[in-house]
């Protein structure tokens, strides 16, 4: 009997998601929340202060920060469907989408394959936990206790 989350034979990370460098994902749909450590590392890559860079590019979401957005809904950052900080684009970036609202709500999945050609939305919610458990883990990624 085979696994269907992530686990060999059954499908991997790479089976449910390809980039196809659309830029979709830079679009608002809820923020995308900065550590501080993203912060950090984004102000000295634009040349700016934290608090000079919290100021013009970051809105307050809760208890956190998320990059302001332009007018046409996309991040500050965003130019033509590329990022104009890619090396170094928040962690929330980075991991996307295997991101912890998944894990919360694997309908997210479902939502942001609406929007993202890469996403593939025929796959089962257990196997898309697991790929978002296998990717969150490979990266180092902790998870919010729930």
């Amino acid at each position: 009997m085979t696994s269907d989350a992530c686990h060999p034979p059954a499908i991997t990370a790479s089976d449910i998601f390809e980039c196809r460098q659309c830029g979709e994902c830079c679009k608002g749909y809820g923020g995308t929340f900065v550590t501080e450590s993203d912060i950090l590392a984004i102000a000295d890559y634009i040349g700016t202060s934290a608090d000079d860079f919290t100021g013009k590019y970051g809105s307050p979401s809760g208890s956190g920060l998320v990059l302001a957005q332009g007018e046409d809904g996309y991040c500050i950052f965003a130019e033509q469907g590329r990022c104009k900080i890619h090396p170094v684009k928040p962690r929330m970036c980075k991991a996307w989408p295997f991101i912890e609202s998944v894990l919360r709500d694997p309908g997210n999945w479902y939502i942001m394959a609406g929007v993202c050609p890469g996403i593939r939305a025929d796959v089962s919610e257990a196997a898309i936990r697991g790929c978002v458990e296998a990717a969150m883990d490979a990266s180092g990624e902790k998870r919010r206790k729930k």
